[in-house]
């Protein structure tokens, strides 16, 4: 497997802060171990936010990639 194979895509466009981290949150409290989350956001915000969040929470954001208005985080889950 890839460092960056995605396990599952969650699509947060069209949602503002504080949305995208929390269904961030929310999906991979329901993922294993090493799984690895795509979250796509369309909310400017969301680089910080989800540095910040990783950080926090002891997740590895993987990659981050903007394409167009899309906003693309790679993340595994750690604990």
């Amino acid at each position: 497997m890839k460092e960056t194979e995605t396990s599952e895509i969650l699509d947060c466009s069209g949602l503002a802060c504080p949305m995208p981290v929390l269904k961030t949150k929310k999906a991979m409290d329901q993922m294993t171990l090493g799984a690895v989350l795509l979250m796509i956001s369309t909310d400017p915000g969301s680089k910080p936010d989800m540095e910040a969040w990783t950080r926090k929470t002891g997740q590895s954001l993987l990659r981050y990639e903007k394409v167009a208005d899309k906003h693309q985080f790679w993340i595994r889950k750690e604990k």
